[in-house]
């Protein structure tokens, strides 16, 4: 499993021109899932995030997490977070998980960010969507399990 964490000001995923998912302060979190993901991944990733401390403190430090400063998770699954592109000049997707295995894992992901009292709004699973973000620091990080 791949997460690319976003801390932003702001966040918006739409499809057809609605929007379907926003927040405003918070994190902006791109998910790829991997044929060898499970539910010990999802697990430890929805943990992961939901405790990690990214948000600046009074004195300027990244010591407050996502229940300290109120913030929200836009969860948004990207499928290409699993290709390669390693070799040849087109990218290889054989190790990313087919969508039909991939959405209930995805779908349990949010599940368990939301049972530690966050926030989550979403895309639309498998559409083609239009995320706009303001990322703010700029701070991101890469997640890998």
């Amino acid at each position: 499993m791949k997460m690319v964490i976003q801390r932003v000001t702001r966040a918006v995923v739409r499809v057809g021109g609605e929007t379907v998912g926003s927040i405003d302060h918070g994190l902006l979190v791109l998910v790829g899932l991997e044929k060898t993901d499970g539910d010990g991944e999802i697990e430890k990733a929805a943990r992961r995030l939901a405790t990690l401390r990214v948000f600046e403190d009074d004195e300027g430090k990244m010591n407050r997490g996502l229940d300290e400063v109120c913030g929200g998770v836009l969860a948004v699954s990207q499928f290409t977070l699993a290709g390669s592109i390693r070799k040849g000049r087109r990218p290889s997707f054989d190790g990313a998980m087919p969508g039909n295995e991939a959405e209930p894992l995805f779908n349990r992901f949010v599940e368990l960010v939301r049972e530690r009292g966050i926030e989550v709004s979403t895309g639309v699973f498998g559409a083609l969507m239009e995320v706009e973000l303001i990322n703010e620091g700029p701070v991101t990080f890469i997640y890998e399990c």
